[in-house]
């Protein structure tokens, strides 16, 4: 997005949302997948016995988030941990709150759930008011199982299975988030395969980009400003086994699956090439409008950044509105595009990718500079493949004809180049 006025305020209220994941459960979580990148962060609140968000300040954030968009359509995302941890009471008034204050505002709902405490209930509450429910799974049970498992070190893709069959029977809409890790990266088509199967109609995945070392605060998974020279956690994708990865099924989608299944990197990959907002900020030219909110109010500039530093305040002292227009969360928003090294500004994906997300940069260029993406070579690889199949889908839009349309081309072109 580009700066109003160019000024170097990013993002103005009157006229753009904001968005806010609220964590009703903090880090809390019923299973301990080896690679989570959260559950770490009860570190930083071990003084709570529980990290339940009370409903006190529920209240308070629904009516300052939906007073706070200047958009008729208000767009709640509950993420944890596992939100699901809270009990249905909870989302019962968080509906009432909603209708309370929404003076007749659009109201969605998305939940992101590992699945393995989906019910009958759930499910029908899910259904009554339109929850779209994003689902943790990393493909079929082999490549599932080998990082997400129970507190009792147990696979769970059984569970999350259920959970799935019970979606689906109540017909609550889903998508899912898999993450891609050293493991299943591996096997992209038995991936892409079983997503299919199990009706997931739009995929996300999830590069695992982690490394370990010690922080003052507690911290085991570490900052990218955290300049330690330290190796990846094991279960790291690499570069090229992630540029593989996404090559690998973009080969089938182009031939088959253009218009019925959709993939959130190639969706993005359309946008960007055609100069649109590419629906997921990793990909924008700047970031910042995104933040985090854990359960008792503490705000922080993202998701992926919730250590001490990047803490905007806590709604009890400020609002939604002042922490997110804030110079700090500007600065780290523009940053995303001034911080980038000489590498990447002569790339020549740099408009498709622009440096992906801060929290990979990671590396140092080949001439030395800090804030090289660690999956850069991957999205060259990528980028480099898809770019002719991108390039006809943007000329059928320009000329108002269904990007579809490629699948016969691709058939033919990757015919003649095998």
């Amino acid at each position: 997005m580009k700066d109003i006025n160019n000024t170097t305020i990013a993002y103005n209220p009157l006229s753009l949302p904001i968005y806010v994941m609220a964590k009703p459960v903090g880090p809390d979580c019923n299973l301990d997948c080896t690679y989570c990148y959260y559950l770490d962060k009860g570190k930083l609140y071990s003084e709570h016995q529980h990290h339940f968000m009370s409903d006190e300040l529920l209240e308070k954030y629904t009516q300052e988030y939906i007073n706070s968009q200047p958009t008729p359509d208000v767009l709640f995302t509950w993420h944890g941990g596992e939100p699901l941890l809270r009990n249905i009471s909870f989302y019962k008034k968080a509906i009432t709150f909603q209708q309370r204050y929404g003076r007749g505002r659009n109201i969605v709902n998305t939940l992101q759930t590992n699945g393995t405490l989906l019910n009958d209930e759930w499910c029908r509450f899910f259904k009554e008011n339109n929850f779209l429910i994003g689902i943790s799974i990393d493909g079929p049970e082999h490549c599932h199982d080998v990082y997400r498992k129970n507190k009792g070190e147990s696979g769970t893709f059984a569970q999350v299975m259920r959970g799935i069959n019970l979606l689906k029977r109540h017909g609550v809409e889903f998508n899912t988030m898999s993450v891609i890790h050293n493991y299943n990266a591996e096997y992209p088509l038995e991936v892409y395969h079983f997503l299919k199967e199990i009706g997931s109609g739009y995929m996300q995945f999830s590069p695992i980009v982690e490394r370990q070392g010690t922080r003052p605060d507690g911290l085991t998974l570490l900052s990218p400003n955290d300049k330690i020279d330290t190796a990846m956690t094991p279960w790291s994708v690499t570069p090229i086994q992630f540029g593989k990865f996404y090559t690998a099924i973009f080969d089938e989608w182009v031939q088959k699956d253009v218009g019925r299944y959709f993939v959130q990197l190639f969706d993005a990959s359309l946008a960007t090439y055609i100069e649109a907002p590419p629906g997921v900020c990793i990909f924008a030219e700047k970031c910042g409008h995104a933040s985090a909110m854990e359960f008792n109010g503490d705000v922080y500039v993202c998701d992926h950044f919730v250590f001490p530093e990047n803490k905007l305040g806590n709604i009890y002292n400020k609002s939604l509105l002042e922490m997110m227009l804030s110079q700090e969360a500007i600065d780290f928003g523009n940053k995303k595009q001034s911080t980038l090294p000489s590498q990447c500004l002569q790339c020549p994906y740099k408009k498709m990718c622009n440096g992906e997300c801060p929290k990979n940069r990671i590396l140092k260029t080949k001439d030395g500079e800090d804030g090289l993406n660690y999956l850069c070579e991957g999205y060259r690889h990528y980028f480099r493949h898809v770019l002719p199949y991108i390039e006809f889908m943007a000329n059928e839009l320009r000329n108002k004809r269904s990007p579809a349309n490629v699948i016969r081309w691709a058939k033919r072109e990757l015919r003649i180049n095998k």
